[in-house]
């Protein structure tokens, strides 16, 4: 069982639910990226997801778009984030998985790449442009490392797209709320609930749900359902802060995390 496995059966066991925030990598520096991964897992995040910068935006709203570009205008290299985890993983309590493009890890090397990650501690990747009919030997891959390959599945994914998607995935789905690209948004469409019971009755893995979600109410409304919610924007949109004042922009972070997680208790 990989550790992501791991996690959650034993929320399942706890009567819990997963919380799982991401980061931009190197924004505004890889200190930084450290320094809130420690406090996101002090403050009740269940796993860590940590973007991986890439050039060409991938259903990346605005937000974290402009948190990649100041990534690269840094000039971050994967090879330094990854370092950087191996560092920090072994002081926190929480998994940490990577979002990257699939362009990265073919570039890289599949197995190079995931060799990478093992020996950094990383749990698993999540890849939200992987082609169906590649996912196969990208699963292969970390199946032989008990990585978890976790892959989206959208509002617009047909029924049966879905659950060829769920065959070669592991750890958990990622069901993106909204057709569209990541952001904070004040509603999220009325027929999501329905989605997300269909997938949980199709799949034994846990369905997590990520895109849009920022505020306590959408924590109320969707744990019921998911077995973990994603937060992205609203707190990369925080982070812009960090190059100015890293500690008040922690402590911010901090908060916002410890308050969603309270919804999950």
């Amino acid at each position: 069982m990989s550790a992501i496995d791991d996690l959650f059966t034993r929320l399942r066991h706890q009567d819990r639910k997963a919380l799982m925030p991401f980061v931009t990598a190197g924004d505004p520096d890889l200190a930084f990226t450290a320094a809130v991964l420690k406090e996101l897992a002090a403050r009740g995040a269940s796993m860590c997801e940590v973007g991986i910068p890439y050039s060409d935006p991938i259903a990346d709203g605005p937000v974290i778009q402009a948190s990649y570009t100041r990534a690269l205008d840094k000039h971050v290299k994967l090879a330094s984030i990854l370092e950087t985890l191996g560092e920090v993983t072994p002081q926190l309590a929480t998994p940490v998985v990577t979002m990257v493009s699939y362009a990265i890890i073919y570039r890289h090397g599949l197995e190079k790449y995931a060799d990478a990650l093992v020996a950094q501690g990383v749990a698993g990747m999540i890849v939200p442009d992987l082609p169906i009919e590649e996912s196969p030997q990208l699963a292969k891959v970390c199946e032989a490392r008990d990585l978890s390959l976790i892959q989206l599945i959208t509002p617009t994914t047909p029924n049966n797209r879905a659950l060829r998607i769920t065959e070669t995935s592991s750890g958990f789905i990622y069901y993106v709320s909204v057709a569209g690209i990541t952001g904070e948004r004040a509603k999220l469409p009325t027929e999501l609930i329905e989605r997300v019971s269909w997938l949980r009755e199709n799949t034994p893995l846990p369905v997590c749900i990520g895109f849009g979600i920022s505020r306590p109410e959408h924590v109320r409304l969707l744990a019921p359902v998911a077995d973990g919610l994603i937060v992205g924007s609203a707190i990369v949109r925080r982070m812009e802060a960090a190059e100015k004042n890293p500690q008040a922009t922690l402590q911010e972070i901090g908060d916002y995390v410890s308050s969603l997680a309270a919804e999950l208790n």
